[in-house]
């Protein structure tokens, strides 16, 4: 169904996880949202109360009585979807919640589809596009600094941002188009010098928000760890001790983890994926610990980050040739650290597994490698691919503006580029008009409710 028909319906959702609870939250929102919750509901008459009020009393279908709620009020502008909206607060039991739906159905509401109230909120201008999708990065922020840059983002921080560098252009593109209808006169309103110096500038900062999808990537889907050692070296051990608790299973008998073993850790706000990978060996007449071997190399190349934990007490050769081209990518650990290491192993951070020696330091490293610096969530952080697949399309529209300057176009030949620098401004905001098949992927991504 087309994701933009049937938006002048009003529409109804349970607006709160579903399962049982101690309160559910059902939410109406449409041109008609009060007029059917007035029918369904027994206590004062919804009509005649004003906005922002709160009103005790039942819920009923015909004569019986289904529960017993709450009902708050918003009116027109003033709700989430810029809507009447009305949320029914009842108890938590699935069954009274569906009950409470199927009465306002049978009274003229419509079932929610997925993201329809946040989708409205952005139709009635009550958010621009990045705001909506920032909604829905809240909603699924695991972890402090995932909750703060897209709490950012909501507040219009990266909004803000395009407007200005969407306004200086528009602004000079605007003398650029004057230029044109005096065409005959040869005037030249647009100073070239200064607008080289805009594009210069507005290059500079998409190209940082550009750099930023790193950071963002990793703050909003976290970082991958995978461990990776020869059997013994002490990974699942080395596991337990950054989770600080019990979940891989330790054994002196080599090959112990056939298979990888994946477990979370929040290191200064950042989720970090860690991989506890079958321990390699370059040879095994075992054909399951040969399949693990297999599986932990494959890891190690999707990781963003490998941690190639070393044995303090092997003499044999710790080097695996293959992991030298993630070089960059790998941090280097001594585990048993605690006993007298093997001369001429190179290893840049040494440890003890067991008895939880360094390993801060280790931990430290992992968000050194993986972020830098402290991440200010204050500042733009683009951490959508949409978002960072239209600058790309704005540095490309800025290069083109840049050869053409060089080689003195007409200007009616740069407003091409500029118009098309313009739009996919304005795309991530929803300030151009978005392509319906788009607004359907994004809002079709959202929970029902929301």
């Amino acid at each position: 169904m087309n994701m933009l028909s049937g938006l002048g319906d009003t529409i109804v959702a349970l607006a709160t996880a579903p399962g049982v609870s101690a309160i559910g939250v059902i939410r109406l929102s449409g041109a008609d949202a009060i007029h059917i919750a007035d029918k369904i509901f027994r206590g004062k008459n919804l009509l005649k109360q004003a906005s922002h009020t709160i009103h005790f009393g039942h819920i009923i279908s015909g004569d019986e009585v289904i529960d017993e709620v709450v009902v708050s009020l918003y009116l027109d502008k003033r709700s989430y979807t810029g809507e009447n909206t009305v949320e029914i607060s009842g108890h938590g039991s699935p069954y009274i919640l569906g009950k409470i739906i199927e009465a306002a159905v049978a009274a003229g509401a419509r079932l929610a589809r997925p993201g329809e109230y946040t989708q409205r909120a952005f139709l009635n201008g009550k958010l621009d596009l990045a705001q909506a999708e920032a909604v829905a990065d809240l909603i699924a922020a695991n972890s402090k600094a995932a909750q703060q840059t897209a709490l950012n983002q909501l507040r219009g921080g990266f909004s803000s941002d395009l407007k200005l560098l969407r306004d200086e252009l528009i602004n000079f593109a605007a003398l650029i188009e004057l230029e044109l209808d005096f065409s005959d006169e040869d005037v030249e309103f647009a100073d070239r010098t200064k607008f080289q110096a805009l594009i210069s500038n507005l290059k500079s900062q998409v190209s940082g928000l550009l750099e930023s999808f790193k950071l963002g990537n990793a703050i909003k889907n976290g970082i991958s760890v995978a461990i990776i050692g020869k059997p013994n070296a002490g990974k699942s051990t080395l596991l337990n001790a950054l989770l600080n608790e019990e979940r891989a299973i330790v054994s002196d008998i080599a090959g112990t983890t056939r298979d990888t073993i994946e477990e979370s850790l929040n290191i200064g706000g950042i989720l970090f994926r860690l991989i506890d990978t079958a321990g390699i060996r370059e040879h095994s007449t075992d054909t399951i610990e040969n399949l693990g071997i297999e599986r932990s190399k494959q890891n190690a190349e999707k990781a963003d980050i490998i941690i190639h934990l070393l044995d303090a007490t092997d003499k044999e050769e710790n080097d695996f040739d293959w992991l030298k081209q993630f070089e960059d990518k790998t941090i280097t650990v001594l585990n048993k650290a605690d006993v007298a290491p093997v001369s001429g192993i190179k290893y840049q951070i040494s440890i003890s597994a067991k008895n939880k020696n360094n390993i801060e330091a280790l931990q430290s490293a992992m968000y050194e490698k993986a972020i830098g610096e402290a991440i200010n969530t204050e500042s733009t952080i683009v951490t959508n691919a949409r978002h960072h697949e239209a600058l790309q399309k704005i540095i490309e529209s800025i290069d083109a503006i840049e050869a053409g300057m060089q080689n003195n176009l007409s200007g009616d030949l740069l407003t091409i580029d500029i118009r098309r620098a313009l739009h996919y401004l304005g795309e991530i905001t929803g300030q151009v008009e978005v392509d319906r098949d788009i607004l359907g992927t994004i809002f079709g991504k959202f929970c029902i409710g929301k």
